[in-house]
C-alpha cells in the first residue's frame, strides 16, 4: 500500500508516495539532499537543477562502480568454487 511522505531536498518539499517504510524514503531524500549540497559547496553552478543533474551523475558513478564490483565479486567467487570443486574431485578420485 503506497503512502504519501513529506521530504525536504535542497530546501525544496517534496510529497513522495511509495510502498517502502517513511524511515527508507526519508533516508533516501537525506542521502541526496547530503549530494546536492556537496555539489553545491564544490561548485559555482548557482541554479538548482544543474547541481542536481550533477548530484545525479555522482550518484550514477557511484552505483555503477557499485554494480562492476558486485559483478568482479561475483565471477571471482565462481571461479573459486569452480577450483574447489575440481580439487575436491581429485582428492575424492585418489
Amino acid at each position: 500500500m503506497k503512502r504519501s511522505f513529506a521530504v525536504t531536498i535542497a530546501g525544496q518539499r517534496y510529497v513522495l508516495k511509495s510502498d517502502a517504510d517513511e524511515a527508507y524514503v526519508q533516508s533516501l531524500a537525506g542521502y541526496v539532499d547530503d549530494k546536492i549540497r556537496e555539489v553545491q559547496r564544490a561548485t559555482r553552478q548557482v541554479a538548482t537543477h544543474q547541481v542536481a543533474i550533477l548530484a545525479a551523475l555522482q550518484i550514477a558513478d557511484a552505483l555503477f562502480r557499485e554494480k562492476r564490483g558486485r559483478a568482479e565479486l561475483r565471477r571471482r567467487v565462481k571461479e573459486s568454487s569452480r577450483r574447489m570443486l575440481e580439487a575436491i574431485a581429485r582428492e575424492t578420485k585418489l
